[in-house]
């Protein structure tokens, strides 16, 4: 299982990988704030009601610390974690972390009636057999209770944009291996090619911060408090979608040490 995130985005003051390192646990959108999806992660919010519906009630009253963190099994084995939509970089966690995860498809949010467990699991052959965009083509995981890095997480994998930058300095500290994938990086003029994906007002923005003509998950964040961050999330999506040759296709893992 993967969580993919954005490992350059700022929570309370703090770099997310300075606050993952610090707190040593990853923790929900209900205590963050901060999602690379919806914000509805409050009482009586769209999260808090799906949550509530798929789980029976049985975090209605819970401490945000207490509810279930969201990723995807990889069961495709991407080198750039099971749900890349949602960030340039993953924590991949233990084979441990299955026995108290649940599993859905498609997504939460469109409040689906296919569940399972890991030893339960009708998923594959749902994702295998839907027609789907491919940052849509996962299978959306809960896991239930903390997630420390000391106990779950068995590397953090990032984009080597982040290479000599804080970031990488941040991974460092976690105290569990940093890998690297081979990396999203979309030209403006591949990026125009695919105006109506997201439309032309996100190709317009990609346009504007791109750097040398060139768009990548560190462009995108340094972007970040400048320019509005729902719409820098569509401008990611572009860069997701188009700016990884191959992905689309279920390569295998091919993360690197180092």
């Amino acid at each position: 299982m993967t969580l993919n995130f954005h490992p350059d985005r700022w929570v309370r003051g703090r770099l997310v990988l300075d606050a993952l390192a610090e707190d040593g646990a990853y923790v929900s959108q209900f205590v963050t704030g901060i999602s690379n999806g919806g914000l509805t992660a409050h009482p009586g919010g769209d999260r808090w009601r799906w949550e509530s519906r798929m789980f029976g009630g049985a975090y209605d009253e819970a401490r945000a610390e207490e509810r279930p963190v969201y990723g995807a099994l990889n069961f495709r084995r991407r080198a750039v974690g099971g749900a890349p939509r949602f960030g340039s970089a993953h924590v991949r966690l233990t084979a441990e972390a299955l026995a108290r995860s649940t599993f859905c498809h498609p997504d939460s949010c469109f409040e689906p009636e296919h569940f399972g467990v890991a030893e339960r699991m009708g998923l594959i052959a749902l994702a295998d057999a839907a027609e789907c965009d491919v940052l849509d083509d996962y299978i959306e995981a809960q896991v239930h209770g903390p997630v420390r890095l000391e106990r779950d997480v068995e590397a953090v994998v990032l984009d080597p944009s982040y290479r000599g930058t804080p970031v990488e300095s941040a991974a460092a500290r976690l105290g569990c291996p940093v890998e690297w994938h081979d990396g999203f990086r979309l030209t403006v003029d591949v990026l125009r090619e695919h105006a109506d994906y997201r439309g032309p007002q996100y190709v317009e923005l990609g346009e504007r911060i791109a750097v040398g003509g060139v768009l990548t998950p560190r462009v995108i964040g340094d972007a970040a408090g400048v320019y509005d961050e729902q719409a820098l999330k569509r401008v990611w999506h572009c860069v997701a979608r188009f700016g990884l040759a191959g992905w689309a296709d279920g390569a295998e893992d091919s993360g690197r040490s180092g």
